[in-house]
């Protein structure tokens, strides 16, 4: 499947012509559902590896990002392959993944990631997935389109299949015959020894990068610490390769709420690591919606709408965000109350002005 895009800017966000046409799919007297319920579609199954995909096809409102969860088994690799309409963001949650990508330069960069570590691939550059060790491994991959499918993917094998062997030998050196045992259509899931650490050097040899794609997030101290919950976030000011996405996982205890707010320069898309969350969307012209978000469920909010993430679990739970930005912007409603004046306040609601006295008198970004 290849799904047709619409323009995207190179900042990763919709283009100048998108922002300002309504999106029908935004723009009807209802909010549509923000939610789809990711690990519990079917996707594509290779044994015990899958991809399962979240894309405007599953959540139509979801035009600006689009999301996969993938499981490999050990021994398994995602093969070789470039995405033309979208940069990878990928997040491991489980496991231990090896990376190689190349650059249009010829830099080649192999690294192994665990559990919380990220890496970042721009737009049309080759790279691979590969299991490492004896366990299998899950690893979440966002991408800055929402019409991007991970079915319609550009793999080494599915081009190689397809040009004819005389092609080939001329293109690579070598006898037409070296083709004959080639896959005969893409391979997708590739199936091999267990790969070697530490890892063997490219034909080439040595040629890293001048901007790393790793980058370990939960390794890190918070970026910040509230009262109900903590934040670890990464943009391109930690992670410069990033310069279209950003990162955030959201650690919630039981009924810490992140307060109303809204992104101003990108759309945001989340996947719940762990717990149970009620998210609210708010779409002006008396339009509101709630959804309640369970483990391995995604959110869609669309850039600038207003939202708020609510733990409504009786655990602590945690909650990955991805912003198809670079550039991290959020301006919280408390913040935007306490840059105002008391006489401000009782005009715009029609109340005494000291109603406001107890109000916060700074941005408060989490609370319990």
């Amino acid at each position: 499947m290849f799904i047709t895009t619409y323009p995207v800017s190179s900042e990763g966000g919709s283009s100048s012509f998108q922002n300002n046409v309504p999106d029908p799919v935004t723009s009807g007297a209802e909010l549509p559902t923000f939610k789809f319920e990711l690990e519990k579609s079917e996707g594509r199954v290779d044994g015990g590896s899958f991809g399962k995909e979240a894309t405007v096809v599953q959540l139509p409102i979801s035009k600006g990002i689009a999301g996969v969860s993938m499981r490999l088994e050990p021994g398994v690799m995602r093969e070789m392959h470039w995405h033309a309409t979208a940069a990878e963001w990928g997040f491991v949650t489980e496991g231990l993944v090896r990376t190689t990508v190349i650059d249009p330069a010829g830099h080649s960069e192999t690294n192994d990631f665990g559990p919380g570590d990220l890496w970042y691939f721009p737009r049309g550059h080759g790279h691979v997935i590969e299991t490492l060790g004896d366990k299998p491994c899950h690893f979440l991959l966002v991408f800055d389109n929402g019409y991007f499918s991970e079915f319609g993917t550009f793999s080494i094998s599915d081009w190689i299949s397809l040009v004819d062997k005389n092609t080939l030998a001329k293109n690579f050196g070598v006898p037409a015959s070296t083709f004959d045992n080639f896959p005969k259509k893409e391979v997708y899931f590739a199936k091999g020894k267990t790969p070697a650490v530490p890892a063997p050097a490219p034909l080439q040899g040595w040629k890293t990068p001048p901007l790393t794609h790793k980058y370990s997030l939960l390794s890190q101290d918070p970026f910040e610490v509230f009262e109900g919950g903590k934040e670890w976030r990464v943009d391109g000011s930690q992670f410069p390769i990033s310069t279209t996405m950003t990162g955030v996982v959201l650690e919630m205890e039981p009924g810490a709420l992140r307060t109303l707010h809204w992104h101003p320069n990108a759309a945001e898309w989340q996947y719940v690591l762990g717990g149970q969350f009620e998210v609210t969307l708010f779409g002006s012209k008396g339009r509101f919606r709630k959804e309640a978000l369970n483990q391995g469920d995604v959110a869609y909010m669309p850039q600038g709408f207003g939202h708020s993430i609510e733990n409504t679990g009786g655990e602590t739970g945690r909650i990955l965000i991805v912003f198809n930005s670079g550039h991290y912007q959020t301006i919280d409603l408390t913040q935007w109350i306490a840059g105002q004046s008391r006489d401000i306040l009782a005009t715009n609601f029609g109340v005494d002005a000291s109603v406001f006295d107890k109000f916060p008198k700074k941005d408060v970004f989490m609370t319990k």
